[in-house]
């Protein structure tokens, strides 16, 4: 009975005594920091789709269709007045209409890193400091006025088709009794 009651109080002991050191060492370690979020901790907001006409020649030429994400400082986006995606659309307008890093009938090749620079650039200029660290694209098209008419014709082509085959009325059941 002595033995059980030694191996006890030993089992009792070595359990306070780990107990005590885990509790000191963990007291004693430096306050482990989270590592920092993927780009600083900077927020994604994420555009909408725009359609920029195209301008060359003083005509219309087609359509530049573009959904662009961007990554912000959301401490700064939070001191804003008027809405992000509000303010992104209009400095899109503002900076493409007309220019020729989006002048695809002439073009020869698109250089999206200076696409992606001219934007935010543009985007910070505006807002007068840097809000906008990285612009991503999701989405890129460009639609001339032929592609357009003609998916327009085809459209119509295939309501017609569909308008056709729907036209003429089904002969009438019997009833039946």
């Amino acid at each position: 009975m002595i033995k059980t009651l030694a191996i006890g109080i030993w089992i009792c002991a070595v359990a306070l005594g780990s107990v005590y050191f885990s509790v000191q060492i963990s007291n004693t370690k430096e306050s482990v920091e989270p590592e920092p979020a993927m780009f600083g901790g900077l927020e994604t907001i994420r555009g909408e789709v725009t359609s920029i006409p195209v301008i060359s020649s003083g005509a219309v030429q087609g359509y530049f269709l573009t959904r662009l994400s961007y990554t912000v400082d959301p401490l700064k986006t939070a001191k804003l007045s008027i809405p992000v995606n509000e303010l992104i659309t209009d400095v899109l307008y503002t900076a493409l209409v007309g220019e020729p890093v989006i002048d695809f009938p002439d073009i020869d090749v698109f250089d999206l890193d200076a696409f992606k620079t001219h934007i935010r650039e543009t985007l910070n200029e505006r807002v007068g400091e840097e809000l906008f660290h990285d612009v991503i694209v999701e989405q890129i098209d460009f639609l001339s006025k032929e592609d357009i008419r003609s998916n327009v014709q085809q459209g119509r082509s295939l309501k017609n088709n569909a308008s056709e085959n729907h036209s003429a009325p089904a002969a009438a059941a019997p009833p039946s009794h």
